[in-house]
């Protein structure tokens, strides 16, 4: 595939590197800046044939085939709009849009045009992430009860990010977009999200947005996400996700600690250490192939094999309208104090059925409750009977 780049700045070079490393076939050969100094030297950097001040020409190009938009949020829809008038597949950046409404209007377009829309969420690519998923769709921990997604560091690179008019709003919609599309992989993309409730702040930055928020998002089937997202952290970026199911736990650390560590005096050098890293002095944790960590090599390679194949990827234009959507209710909820419900004029997954609670059975009289071995070997286990609710409990005795 031949690609055009819709910006030049932190994330388009994110995505440059992930695109031209390893011998990839996609590459890119034509970049779009506002700013011709900054389109000239992205190109110069990584030897594109082809660079533009203007965002119709980069994509009325005939060389290229794949629009992907890695520029400021409230440009977005407007960079669609431009790739649904020259029937140019198009695959974006987090967050889709800055509201549901938004997001929609994009949805339409690319569906109204019939070409290809991919949501470019990367933190659902990550090796780890892909290898938990495959254990969850195996039944390994039984029913998903309860996620958690955190992502946490002292806030984003550029100026727009903390005009709350150009991004929509301040650490939920940068990084709880992120944290509420891994729940919803982890729960199932086909329950419906059905409230939040939501708690917000601005502790620490003069800004008019948030920059810490805590999250709840309650499932029709009585599952729970919860995101913590925050600009206010210190020492770096913190990733992590948790899954409680009925059979099993998965525990995820993809970034801040993952297994290498160093230390150094700084006398050395002065040179880049990882993404959000406060310090080059003192104990560090570099991160070996930053791309690959964050899930970009496998991002888009499932992108441009689903151009190909003519199939849906896994994170759609859809995927990202209905997290906007579960945001917009996260924004409500952190102003009344109160569940809030969401909001999705267009869903596509089950319908919510009543879900019956289910009680594993100890015999036909009996619930079990819980089992366990205590410390003189002894098995213990707590009883509920069925009909008079009753708990008891019944310990078989083991070897001394």
């Amino acid at each position: 595939m031949k690609i055009a780049m819709l910006g030049s700045g932190f994330i388009a070079r994110f995505y440059a590197e992930s695109l031209h490393s390893q011998r990839r076939k996609d590459h890119l050969v034509m970049v779009y800046s506002r700013n011709e100094e900054n389109a000239k030297r992205f190109a110069d950097d990584y030897n594109l044939p082809h660079y533009s001040t203007s965002m119709e020409e980069a994509i009325a190009h005939p060389e290229v085939e794949v629009v992907l938009i890695s520029l400021p949020n409230h440009l977005h829809e407007t960079a669609v709009r431009e790739c649904t008038k020259y029937k140019k597949h198009v695959i974006c950046t987090k967050p889709l849009g800055r509201t549901a409404k938004e997001a929609k209007r994009m949805l339409d377009l690319i569906e109204e045009a019939g070409i290809f829309g991919g949501y470019l969420e990367d933190l659902c690519y990550t090796p780890k992430f892909l290898k938990s998923m495959e254990s969850i769709q195996r039944g390994d921990i039984g029913k998903v009860l309860w996620t958690k997604s955190r992502e946490t560091h002292p806030g984003p690179h550029s100026d727009w990010f903390w005009d709350k008019e150009k991004s929509g709003g301040g650490a939920i919609i940068d990084l709880g977009c992120h944290c509420v599309e891994i729940s919803r992989n982890f729960i199932g993309k086909n329950i419906k999200p059905m409230e939040v409730m939501c708690w917000a702040d601005t502790q620490v930055h003069p800004i008019d947005a948030e920059d810490h928020a805590i999250g709840l998002v309650k499932y029709a089937n009585g599952a729970i996400g919860q995101f913590e997202v925050s600009w206010t952290f210190r020492g770096g970026m913190d990733l992590r996700d948790e899954v409680m199911g009925t059979e099993g736990t998965i525990w995820i650390n993809s970034f801040l600690r993952t297994g290498f560590e160093m230390f150094t005096t700084g006398k050395g050098g002065d040179g880049y250490v990882a993404e959000k890293a406060e310090s080059n002095t003192g104990w560090l944790f570099p991160v070996g192939d930053e791309a690959y960590e964050l899930g970009y090599p496998h991002m888009f390679t499932d992108m441009f094999n689903a151009i190909e194949e003519k199939r849906q990827p896994l994170e759609t234009f859809y995927d990202g309208y209905v997290v906007n959507a579960i945001l917009d209710a996260a924004f409500k909820s952190a102003d009344t104090k109160q569940w809030e419900p969401v909001i999705l004029e267009d869903w596509r997954g089950d319908e919510p059925e009543e879900h019956q609670k289910k009680w594993n059975s100890y015999d036909d009289d009996h619930y079990l409750i819980k089992e366990e071995i205590l410390p003189n070997g002894d098995t213990k286990v707590i009883l509920k009977h069925k009909q008079t609710g009753v708990v008891t409990q019944k310990v078989t005795h083991g070897k001394k």
